[in-house]
Parts: C-alpha cells; sequence; structure tokens
C-alpha cells in the first residue's frame, strides 16, 4: 500500500509514512507501507512495512504504558467503529485508533550508541545537540550512559535539526522538557533491555509526545519501529564502524552510493533492495514480539440460508 483513500472517510492529513483519518471524536492512523530517507519519501513502497510499524507500535505502547500513557484505544480492527467495517481488508493489521492530541514540536531522540548523524556531531564537536561527550570515542561505541537530543519536527521534503535541551525548555517550560526527556529515558531503558534479551541491541530511537485535551502527556505515533529506530542484531555487534542493522539504514546506506542531493524526487529502489529491506523489518519484528506479523484477512461473509 503506498496510498489510501477510503470512499467517505474523511482524510485529516497524510505524513511521509501515515495516513490521518476522521473516526468520530478519535482518529485513525494507517501506516503505509511507504519509506522515506533523509527526510524524502522514496518512490517504492515495502512490502508488510507498514504492519511492521502498527504492529510493532502497538506492542511497545501496551509494554511501555506503566511510564506514561499513550493514544493507543485499540489496535484491533474488530473494536473499529461500524462506519470503517467494510475496509478490512485495508486497515486490518495496519491501523490504530486512537485519541486526538496537541503533537508537542520536537522529536524526542535517546541515544545508547554512537553512529548516524549523532558519529558526524560526535567528530566535529565532540558533542551532540549540545550533550559534551568524553573523547575518544569510537563509531558505534556505547556511550556511558543514555543521552536525550532533541530534534526540530521537519515537514515532509525538510530536514529535521538536532537542538540543544534548552531550546526545548524555552518552547515547552523547563517542567514539561524534563517530563519529556526522564520518559524518553525510561522508554529507552526498558526496551533496550527486552531488546537486548531477544538478541537485539537498541542503537537509538526516536519518541513523539502530545497533550490531550486536559494537558496529559501521551506517546503518541510511532514507537521503537525499524523507521525510528536503529536495531543491530546484538551477535553481530562490532565497535569501531557501522553496524549490520533490521531497520531503513540498510536503504540510507544504498542512497550514500548514489549521486542524489537528497532532494525530492527520490530516486527508486532497485527489487533487491526492496526486497531485502522488508525482510530486514519482518526479522526485527519476529525477534522483538516474538510472533508473527498479522496480514489482513478477508472478512466473512455469509452465504445466506441454504437452498
Amino acid at each position: 500500500m503506498r496510498e489510501l483513500d477510503l470512499p467517505g472517510i474523511a482524510k485529516l492529513c497524510s505524513g511521509k509514512v501515515r495516513e490521518i483519518l476522521a473516526a468520530g471524536d478519535d482518529l485513525l492512523v494507517v501506516a503505509t507501507d511507504r519509506i522515506s530517507a533523509f527526510d524524502v519519501v522514496l518512490p517504492d513502497p515495502i512490502p508488510h512495512k507498514g504492519a511492521v510499524l502498527n504492529q510493532l507500535s502497538a506492542y511497545w505502547l501496551s509494554a511501555t504504558q506503566s511510564i506514561v500513557d499513550n493514544h493507543l484505544i485499540s489496535a484491533d480492527f474488530d473494536d473499529f467503529p461500524s462506519h470503517l467495517k467494510g475496509f478490512r481488508d485495508q486497515l486490518q493489521g495496519r491501523s490504530m485508533l486512537v485519541r486526538k492530541c496537541r503533537p508537542l514540536p520536537f522529536e524526542c531522540i535517546v541515544r545508547g550508541y554512537l553512529a548516524g548523524s549523532g558519529w558526524k556531531d560526535y567528530q566535529a564537536s565532540g558533542s551532540i545537540s549540545g550533550v559534551a561527550l568524553p573523547s575518544g570515542l569510537i563509531e558505534s561505541q556505547q556511550l556511558p550512559e543514555p543521552i536525550f537530543t532533541p530534534s526540530t519536527k521537519a515537514q515532509v521534503g525538510q530536514h529535521d535539526e538536532n537542538v540543544p535541551f534548552d531550546a526545548v525548555v524555552r518552547e515547552l517550560g523547563g517542567e514539561l522538557a524534563q517530563r519529556l526527556r526522564q520518559a524518553s529515558l525510561d522508554i529507552y531503558a526498558k526496551a533496550s533491555q527486552a531488546a537486548r534479551e531477544r538478541g537485539i541491541i537498541i542503537c537509538d530511537t526516536k519518541f513523539e509526545f502530545g497533550l490531550d485535551a486536559s494537558d496529559r502527556l501521551l506517546l503518541i505515533d510511532e514507537v521503537l519501529t525499524p523507521d525510528s529506530s536503529r536495531f543491530w542484531p546484538a551477535d553481530r555487534y562490532q565497535p569501531g564502524t557501522a553496524q549490520a542493522s533490521f531497520d531503513k539504514q540498510f536503504v540510507r546506506d544504498y542512497l550514500e552510493t548514489l549521486d542524489w542531493n537528497k532532494k525530492p524526487p527520490a530516486p527508486s529502489l532497485p527489487g533487491r533492495i526492496v526486497q531485502a529491506t522488508s525482510e530486514r523489518y519482518l526479522e526485527a519484528f519476529r525477534r522483538i514480539s516474538g510472533r508473527e506479523l498479522e496480514l489482513a484477512r478477508p472478512a466473512v461473509r455469509s452465504r445466506g440460508p441454504a437452498a
């Protein structure tokens, strides 16, 4: 699924990957198979990717609810409102019903290891988002302790920018900023331990939060997926170089070999890259959740009374 339009259902907005649809007083969030890299949506969908993102997010939202509440009402299609029941094939396994809230304007990134843009920032300045780090660290090395490195939330086609924690304080106030940082670090700590027991290192990840009508803080959007995190196989971890991964770093690495300026339009992906990416996403889901991915099943239709 690259695009989604449901007859009679209002689409409120489209993100890089997700479609937000009206569902009465709530929202329906649908994860397509679109993939973005360097904040640009690529032309080729990745089979089963949306279902992985949706079901893995639901898994982690349940697992971390004791730390901070979240926007999830249900990811079970059978719980959805009656006006959505005719769209099982499009929605089952890749959508969730969520509470409305006001998204906060920062991505809350937690880094436990030195990789990606964090590694580049460290090489240039010895710090990441204003957080000073010890000298002499090498690529992919585990940090002395996880760090909170927020960024702005860019529009489609624009790039996120790392910002110091002080920028979050100025925008949101000290109390809310501290709550965001602590919740992000606590979720990462719990998830990292759980994933390591399943043979996966969570190098880094990003969270998003919002406030409901009562100004209650909610964890929203996707959580600890191969889109929002770097997942490394623990048995292949070797600091000092880039790591094998179960996430879209594989796609980024391919794109880095091309003569592309990282602006739209994005180049097409070869079939081998699409297939290998899909396999990595599925493997991440299996390892972390311990189960197989749920795919949409056709609705059961009555045959009517026997003749």
